[in-house]
């Protein structure tokens, strides 16, 4: 493996390299690690990314990641050798029409390559959310975006969302410590479990294969639990890069030697 090869999501025809950067580090409502550490600092480590071959980039409206993003294409990246994906938390079809019409003005570009229901909770959001898909759908036969799909934090969500013919693209959260991952086994109270046994984790991987059968591009993410296991991403991508369902995967990084060390892991990793 090397975390710069090129690898196609699905029958999207989406291509990207397998390593892409996290932008999301303790993100939410705009703000994350990597946008406080000011502008000059998270714009150069886009720029670090790109230039060492990472050409997939995982934004989200909530990661306030848009405006560094199109700073790095102004300086030195061009529109063509970047992969933007980008994820709305809208559940109206008008706002989420009007989520695409910012997010493309905030990143200066005609189009976007993926953009993603954030967050999904419920196994029953292809019902409840068919208006919403349906905006995404139009958009892509529009050509303003390329690509779309979902991410999940819900075990019956990911089922779904395996299942659907309307999903292009998956991203999964899936580490071989089974922390910050979807299960179907919850708690007594019944809220998720904070660490999955090696049967629950074997069940996302199940899931996730029969999303990657049905012609789904899988992205995996969470592959360093949210920052629990950071010093065992080696470990962990042995594991996710290994079970064959994931086709791209990003880490969120803070500093350019984290860019550095994940391509060298990705390089580490060894088929049987």
């Amino acid at each position: 493996f090397n975390g710069t090869m090129k690898r196609t999501l699905g029958k999207s025809g989406v291509q990207c390299s397998l390593l892409g950067m996290g932008t999301g580090t303790q993100a939410w409502n705009g703000s994350s690690a990597q946008n406080r550490k000011g502008r000059k600092a998270f714009v150069s480590l886009i720029e670090h990314a790109h230039a060492n071959g990472v050409n997939y980039f995982d934004l989200a409206d909530m990661y306030g990641a848009h405006d560094y993003m199109k700073d790095a294409m102004k300086n030195s990246i061009k529109r063509e050798d970047a992969m933007l994906l980008t994820k709305t938390v809208s559940r109206d079809p008008t706002l989420i029409k009007a989520d695409l019409e910012r997010f493309r003005r905030e990143l200066d570009t005609d189009y976007i390559d993926v953009v993603l229901l954030h967050c999904l909770t419920e196994p029953g959001w292809t019902e409840k959310l068919k208006p919403c898909m349906d905006v995404l759908s139009e958009a892509k036969s529009k050509g303003l975006i390329r690509a779309h799909g979902c991410s999940c934090h819900n075990f019956g969500a990911m089922e779904t969302a395996a299942d659907s013919p309307w999903t292009d693209v998956l991203l999964a959260r899936i580490n071989p410590f089974g922390i910050k991952m979807d299960t179907k086994n919850l708690t007594p109270d019944g809220k998720t479990k904070d660490t999955l046994n090696e049967a629950e984790i074997m069940d996302v991987v199940a899931v996730l294969k029969r999303a990657h059968d049905n012609g789904i591009g899988v992205l995996g993410m969470k592959i360093a639990g949210e920052g629990a296991a950071r010093d065992r991403i080696a470990e962990s991508l042995q594991f996710v890069l290994t079970t064959g369902v994931v086709d791209a995967l990003n880490i969120g990084v803070l500093d350019p030697s984290e860019v550095d060390a994940n391509l060298k892991h990705v390089e580490s990793v060894r088929v049987a």
